[in-house]
């Protein structure tokens, strides 16, 4: 790079870098390892990817803690400029693993036993968290979704400042249906007040196409060239000064968080806990314990949605 515009150079390098003697993360031996996903750093890239492909990269207990933990780490390292999320496997994220938490007696959600809603906020605002440091990251977030993104899968996606997904992939929050408001707050932020409503007063998805006609993404590309399109953002994100890159991102952010994304995460969160502890929330529970979770979840996605699975069907 040393043939390029000085503003180009590495932001670590050179007698009058200000990250002089701030240590690289090699990963080597001593380096981090993750349940839930892997990290590497590519040149000026972080790739974080949600590595459960055999449960649909769904979330467990350590997702949102692995994930803050990794943000943090590239946001450390001076040699990263941009962090792409993604997923291995079919699709990015199918959401929480409900096969461990619906199919199962849970702490604190026992209908014969009073429920603590505190208790439910607690934890569940701790997930939120861990997804916000995508937002809340110094550097810029990209999510790059293949195959689906849906339930608290969004909630991860949506809080990144850019996002590539494939045509053909599946977008939504389908819980609120039943047992779910999406904790994440981010819907109305993200598309505006009708648009929001249209989706989570049904529970329909969007297409990987219909959510960049939407505004949700900022590209939809045939599945194969999902590489190569996310490949040619993050390059050009990258190309960029770092303490460029961080201004331009808190300063959006500033206008963002103005909108009040905190109070409506607090208020999502809390209503999230309510959602599965109603009449209608216990007996998706119970189902879900009875026939299997996704026996359950296709039963609550029969007509008049008819949308179990890839389908984006909207009526």
């Amino acid at each position: 790079m040393a043939d390029e515009a000085p503003w180009r150079r590495p932001a670590h390098e050179g007698p009058d870098s200000p990250y002089a003697g701030v240590p690289i993360d090699d990963s080597g031996d001593s380096a981090p390892t993750y349940r839930t996903l892997t990290y590497e750093v590519d040149g000026r890239v972080a790739r974080l990817t949600f590595n459960r492909p055999d449960h649909g990269n769904a979330i467990t207990l350590d997702t949102p803690v692995e994930l803050a933990a990794a943000v943090e780490r590239a946001d450390l390292d001076p040699r990263v400029h941009v962090l792409v999320v993604s997923g291995r496997g079919k699709g990015f994220c199918g959401g929480y693993d409900l096969g461990a938490f619906a199919e199962q007696a849970i702490p604190n959600h026992d209908p014969s036993k009073t429920w603590d809603p505190m208790v439910d906020y607690a934890m569940m605002s701790r997930f939120t968290k861990g997804y916000a440091s995508l937002l809340h990251a110094n550097k810029p977030t990209v999510a790059k979704i293949h195959g689906f993104c849906v339930a608290g899968g969004t909630d991860i996606a949506l809080h990144c400042d850019q996002i590539v997904i494939a045509a053909d992939a599946k977008i939504g929050y389908p819980p609120t249906r039943v047992w779910g408001v999406p904790s994440a707050g981010l819907w109305a932020h993200r598309l505006g007040d009708q648009r929001a409503k249209r989706l989570l007063l049904t529970g329909d998805c969007l297409s990987g196409r219909e959510a960049a006609e939407w505004g949700l993404a900022i590209e939809a590309p045939e599945p194969e060239d999902l590489d190569a399109r996310t490949e040619n953002l993050v390059q050009r994100i990258a190309a960029m000064p770092l303490n460029q890159l961080m201004m331009v991102k808190l300063a959006l952010n500033s206008a963002l968080l103005a909108q009040g994304v905190q109070n409506s995460q607090m208020i999502s969160t809390v209503f999230d806990g309510i959602s599965r502890h109603t009449r209608e929330g216990y007996s998706f529970a119970a189902r879900a314990a009875e026939v299997g979770f996704k026996n359950a979840v296709r039963e609550r996605d029969a007509a008049p949605y008819d949308d179990f699975g890839p389908s984006t069907n909207k009526g």
